[in-house]
């Protein structure tokens, strides 16, 4: 009489099931933390930026600017960033600086590099804020 089954493919079998409980109890004792993720859009409303002062080099060369001060309208977090970028617009046209600033609630203070920023030079200026 013929066998149904060889000894080989017996143990072949039993191997195949034996790993797949270990898998499926190792995969089932793995725990992951409550966590959020995700994607979405959502609007991003901005801040209003108001009383721009820029302070003059006067010890030096008035037409520099070391200093340019602004407040906006709600408070940027302490762990939030701003920078402004003073741009030129017209020939030759080209972002001039980018510096990090400075918090205090609503105030917000930027320090030039001395001589870095020429008044002819400062026709747009930017101020990116996150939180």
């Amino acid at each position: 009489m013929r066998r149904l089954f060889s000894f080989r493919t017996t143990t072949a079998v039993l191997l195949a099931l034996i790993l797949s409980a270990v898998v499926y109890g190792f995969a089932a004792a793995n725990t992951v933390d409550a966590s959020k993720a995700g994607e979405g859009e959502g609007a991003v409303s901005g801040y209003a930026i108001t009383d721009i002062h820029y302070t003059l080099d006067v010890s030096g060369n008035p037409g520099t600017i070391t200093n340019v001060t602004f407040n906006t309208d709600v408070a940027v977090p302490t762990t939030g960033t701003v920078y402004v970028v003073a741009e030129k617009l017209t020939a030759p046209a080209g972002q001039v600086a980018s510096i990090p600033c400075t918090m205090t609630v609503l105030s917000v203070s930027c320090d030039f590099a001395p001589g870095a920023l020429t008044v002819p030079y400062i026709e747009n200026l930017r101020v990116v804020a996150a939180q």
